[in-house]
């Protein structure tokens, strides 16, 4: 993203900011005040917990606000993780990603709802958005897939990870073929694994063994996203753990396709169930297979409504440009608020 900085203005500095040790964070901490210093920086806003604590320290030093958002939902384990957790809410002001993260972050340190701003992550619709994307790119994406024409595509994108769901997945697939349920369809799970060469193995594994080769292509990540969104025909989120927001819901939202997603997180927010998509229980192949054989079930005119009212609402709600309408009106509050003092 460097080049984008570059041509918004923007200069990069570089700090060893992936560290937890403290007197790297204290070091990180005076080379950022003496940034906002020299640049006339009046705000600061950190987006992880290491470089919110040296932010945090050359905020207080220089007297300028401090932003944080919480975009993830930080392990606890112990006293001292929560404690270091807790620099995400020691901010002036608190950005949750999700209605859903908002209230983890009630629950989790005890803060106000009316002192957290709930700004969703925003989907630049200018690049995924149907009308953007030529029938050439998907029939491109469809060959590098390796399916037919007039096949039913049923895609799930993300990291090759477990708790992303592919094996619950696969699972649904198993039962939806034992129902003769997947003859006209084929299933695409893209993904890198970035090194987790055991659970492609595993994965691997579980397509054989439920006799899926036929049926389930596991392909590399692709930076023509729109284009695989625009290429399938049903987009499935299965992560078994919360997505504080879960991009994929929402992308696929915005290029018109109906979504089978699991049952928590931003999801609940990203998905209008039995409108736009389908919500399932998480870790649960049986209720995904259900939600699919309902979906195969319908024709092609209702899939396209899903379709339409997935677009609509994440162009109402989960903007690019709202979100950072929306940011940069809580900056100017803030600063307004800093030069009243």
């Amino acid at each position: 993203m460097e080049p984008l900085l570059r041509a918004a203005g923007g200069e990069l500095l570089r700090l060893p900011l992936n560290t937890k040790a403290p007197q790297m964070m204290l070091m990180n901490a005076g080379r950022l005040a003496g940034a906002i210093r020299r640049k006339n920086v009046r705000l600061i806003h950190a987006r992880s917990r290491a470089p919110a604590w040296s932010a945090w320290m050359a905020a207080r030093r220089t007297g300028i606000p401090f932003v944080t958002t919480y975009h993830g939902i930080y392990n606890a384990s112990n006293p001292l993780k929560r404690f270091y957790n807790s620099i995400m809410v020691r901010s002036d002001a608190i950005i949750a990603n999700s209605q859903w993260t908002a209230d983890h972050i009630v629950r989790e340190h005890a803060i106000a709802r009316e002192d957290i701003t709930v700004i969703p992550r925003g989907i630049d619709l200018a690049l995924f958005d149907p009308a953007g994307v030529s029938p050439e790119r998907v029939v491109s994406m469809q060959t590098q897939w390796g399916v037919a024409p007039g096949q039913t595509i049923i895609l799930l994108p993300g990291r090759l990870t477990r708790w992303k769901g592919q094996l619950v997945f696969v699972k649904a697939l198993a039962q939806l073929r034992g129902e003769g349920l997947l003859q006209d369809a084929r299933a695409v799970i893209l993904g890198d694994p970035q090194g987790r060469d055991a659970y492609v193995a595993e994965l691997l594994a579980a397509i054989a063994g439920h006799e899926l080769r036929d049926f389930v292509r596991i392909v590399p990540h692709t930076a023509d996203m729109p284009a695989a969104y625009l290429a399938s025909d049903i987009v499935v989120s299965a992560s078994t753990d919360a997505e504080a927001f879960g991009r994929v819901a929402a992308e696929a939202g915005a290029m018109g396709r109906p979504v089978v997603a699991t049952d928590h997180g931003g999801a609940r927010e990203t998905v209008l169930p039995d409108r736009s998509g389908l919500l399932v229980p998480p870790g649960d192949p049986a209720a995904l297979a259900k939600a699919l054989h309902r979906l195969l079930g319908r024709p092609a005119e209702a899939w396209r409504h899903m379709g339409e009212q997935g677009l609509a609402h994440v162009r109402a709600n989960f903007s690019l440009e709202r979100m950072c309408r929306d940011t940069i009106a809580l900056y100017n509050r803030l600063l307004s608020q800093s030069a009243s003092l």
